[in-house]
């Protein structure tokens, strides 16, 4: 430990000595609040929104960010399952990446963006979860992809794909599997 990193922990705990309120307070609000930071890679947008807080949805939160994970083709926005908004939020907290921004690929897929998809791209199902809002494409700079996949097969909370030469993650909240 160099002298610079004992003074920094020396100076934390007075402070948490000296100020347990404010300490307290601030670890209580982030326990209190779900939030997401997601980046739009095909629309340029970014938002950083609470979608849960104090023991419920916050529906402005959740309004933003299902207009974020619209189908950007054609601007069709459905209600994403918030079972997704969750596993994103865990598997944030799981990386220990509280605050990092995903960077979203895919959200919400219309039943026309599907069609479209899966005649001109290998690999898109039939009935993909992604037009029930079930599904997200993502990955998270400063994090490994391969890294990414992991910590979400070992959430078990759903679908995990790996596309290393895209790059990125496929999540979604159907049943357990991966591929």
């Amino acid at each position: 430990m160099t002298r610079r990193d004992f003074l920094k922990k020396g100076v934390a705990a007075a402070a948490a000595i000296a100020f347990p309120n404010i300490i307290l307070a601030s670890s209580a609000i982030s326990r209190s609040q779900k939030r997401l930071s997601l980046y739009n890679i095909h629309t340029g947008e970014s938002l950083r929104a609470v979608f849960w807080a104090e023991g419920e949805y916050v529906d402005e939160g959740i309004t933003k960010l299902n207009h974020l994970l619209r189908d950007f083709r054609t601007g069709d926005v459905k209600q994403i399952d918030l079972d997704l908004y969750n596993l994103l939020h865990d598997l944030q907290s799981a990386l220990g990446a509280e605050g990092k921004t995903f960077h979203l690929i895919s959200g919400y897929r219309s039943p026309h963006t599907n069609e479209y998809l899966q005649k001109h791209t290998q690999g898109v199902a039939k009935h993909s979860l992604h037009m029930d809002g079930k599904a997200s494409d993502i990955r998270l700079p400063g994090v490994e992809l391969a890294h990414l996949r992991n910590t979400a097969l070992h959430l078990r909370r759903g679908g995990v794909g790996f596309y290393p030469k895209s790059n990125f993650v496929h999540l979604d909240t159907g049943r357990v599997r991966h591929w």
